[in-house]
């Protein structure tokens, strides 16, 4: 939204020519034209937006432009709230006549568009959600933990005949009573739990939490992207764009984190950057309580009770956002040295964000603080090579409370030493046929097959003649569309960051690199594929500012018009996409010859 009024400091002035895209259809009123010091100048003010509503009469302060022809009605973008335009997407072309629309406020655009969506993207991930029966992949772990901590506030092993159990409805003497070894925190596991807890512990509800959240991830995604260019439209094919990738579709349906930790950075970088806009109409004082970097706080909190992996956003947008707010000092005027001015804004976002992280992080360890006994019991005289003795303190007694939280926070700390081990060194012999090199995720070389029954008879009705197979499977492949046009829009999105040093293009390269440079380091044990599910929404943001970026060269109706053909064309091809490969993505029965038509590539086999 729009401030009041400009900072009397200074006048950004917008150029005149087109800032190229936005929702269509918003009626310009002559209220609406910001103020702006009488000593500007007239020719100055591009005011072929405004057109006379800026001048004496107008109930505006500010300098008399000349009379115009009559106004432009419509208008398809809102620029970014530090603009300086002399009416919100002054200069903007109509878009289109349809009279009915131009009532609908911009503010309710930016809600029905990616709202819309959204809902799309739930009934899209929804349907047929509960099959198969059965858990798929790594659902063997992580949905029978959430049921654990259901039923004990805390994770516990299973027999070796609790899936089949499970599957069947059978759900006694199914837990051993020892507490299981978790190399990822309860977090997204709580989240997995909610699902149980509504529906019950079959494969529907283990895996409705996931649809939610994905389907949650599609708004929050659209609104940053809105407030990142001001285009209820490019907010809209974002959404569009993330509801028809194949990776985050799949990984909405399974009852695996990655999903969890998708939205949580999301909802994290969207309230950094929520924070970058309501610091600077309040720049008169340092602020020390920031509502949005709270919120950032507890967003980047939830990602690390995910998966450890969430930090190295926290570490990134936490810098980040102190960076961008000493900048906007800088600018604003005379002001303490820079040291003084990074540590006067530093410390208080080191507390409202990395602290409170820290306590969030926490808060999801409860289970463990409150059951640490157990655990110590089974870990705390060693477990194999894969742990020394976590001290003498197991076998004492401990009396009084600050005793007993003493106890608990060493053992906390030592069962990390020993998960931490786990991931960095346990795991570098082993392999699994479905591992990829980070180098490959961008170009989805390496898909996993999360789930595949191949060789099926006829009889199964996919369609086929007497002595054809058929064959079902859940393939998590990103849609190639979506996912080889990402990685252009990354390479351009470099220069044009460097050419104009635009805060918009830092969110989608930081966010990327950082969710995606530090799995280099782990290439010698098996990961996999869909761990960029982490960052395939910035691949999207990225994606996005490069369509705004070109809609903005657009200096006539032509060039205009077949830019926007272009982008059309491309979430056209974008949606195709989606659907030939919808039958891997949901283990639809197709015949093998169907099957083989969508397997593009050796390496998808």
């Amino acid at each position: 939204m729009m401030p009041a009024r400009l900072a009397s400091s200074r006048l950004n002035v917008r150029p005149a020519r087109w800032s190229g895209t936005g929702v269509g259809v918003r009626m310009l009123h002559p209220k609406r034209c910001e103020r702006r010091p009488a000593t500007v100048p007239a020719a100055a003010v591009d005011v072929r937006g405004c057109n006379t509503a800026c001048g004496p009469g107008s109930g505006v302060d500010g300098p008399p432009s000349e009379p115009a022809a009559a106004p432009i009605r419509w208008q398809i973008h809102r620029p970014r709230r530090d603009s300086g335009s002399c009416t919100p997407g002054a200069g903007a072309p109509r878009l289109f006549g349809v009279t009915v629309l131009e009532r609908i406020p911009h503010r309710v655009w930016g809600w029905i568009g990616p709202l819309g969506i959204t809902v799309l993207a739930f009934v899209l991930r929804v349907w047929n959600v509960g099959y198969p029966n059965a858990f798929v992949f790594d659902e063997t772990y992580y949905a029978k933990d959430a049921w654990s901590l259901l039923q004990h506030g805390y994770v516990q092993d299973f027999t070796e005949t609790a899936n089949a159990q499970i599957v069947k409805g059978d759900l006694t003497g199914i837990m051993t009573g020892e507490p299981s070894w978790i190399v990822h925190p309860d977090g997204g596991k709580w989240l997995i739990a909610l699902g149980e807890q509504a529906f019950g512990f079959d494969s529907f509800g283990w895996r409705i939490s996931g649809v939610v959240i994905g389907a949650l991830t599609v708004l929050v995604l659209a609104r940053l992207v809105l407030r990142m260019t001001g285009s209820v439209v490019v907010s809209c094919i974002a959404a569009l764009l993330l509801t028809v990738d194949g990776m985050h579709f799949v990984m909405s349906r399974l009852a695996l984190l990655d999903i969890f930790l998708a939205f949580w950075i999301v909802c994290g970088v969207a309230c950094v950057v929520a924070d970058r806009d309501w610091i600077r109409s309040r720049l008169d004082r340092y602020r020390f309580v920031r509502p949005w970097q709270l919120l950032a706080g507890v967003s980047f909190g939830m990602a690390c009770a995910t998966k450890w992996s969430g930090v190295y956003a926290l570490a990134a947008f936490g810098v980040l956002a102190v960076v961008w707010e000493v900048m906007a000092r800088r600018k604003a005027g005379p002001s303490h040295g820079w040291l003084r001015r990074t540590l006067t804004v530093g410390v208080p976002a080191f507390g409202s964000i990395v602290v409170v992280a820290l306590l969030v992080y926490l808060v999801t360890w409860t289970g463990f603080l409150l059951h640490h006994e157990v655990y110590e019991a089974r870990f705390g005289h060693g477990y194999g090579d894969y742990s020394a003795p976590w001290g003498s303190y197991v076998d004492r007694p401990t009396t009084g409370f600050l005793g007993e939280t003493r106890d608990a926070f060493r053992s906390l700390w030592h069962f990390h030493v020993m998960t931490y081990g786990f991931h960095t060194s346990d795991l570098n012999s082993a392999t699994h046929p479905y591992q990829s090199n980070p180098a490959s995720w961008l170009l989805q070389l390496r898909p996993v097959g999360a789930d595949a029954r191949f060789d099926l008879p006829a009889s199964t009705r996919c369609g086929q003649a007497e002595g054809s197979t058929c064959i079902r499977e859940i393939l998590i492949l990103g849609n190639p569309v979506i996912w080889w046009s990402g990685v252009l829009a990354l390479v351009a999105a470099f220069p044009l960051w460097l050419r104009t040093w635009s805060w918009t293009w830092a969110v989608p390269i930081v966010a990327v690199l950082v969710s995606w440079l530090p799995w280099f380091r782990f290439d010698d044990r098996p990961i996999f594929s869909f761990y960029a599910v982490a960052f395939v929404p910035f691949t999207i943001v990225a994606i996005c500012l490069v369509i705004h970026w070109l809609l903005g060269l657009a200096t006539t109706p032509r060039l205009r018009y077949g830019i926007g053909l272009a982008v059309g064309a491309f979430v056209v091809a974008a949606v195709v996409s989606f659907w030939f490969f919808h039958p891997v993505y949901t283990d639809d029965l197709i015949p093998y010859d169907s099957w083989r038509d969508r397997m593009w590539l050796s390496r998808w086999i």
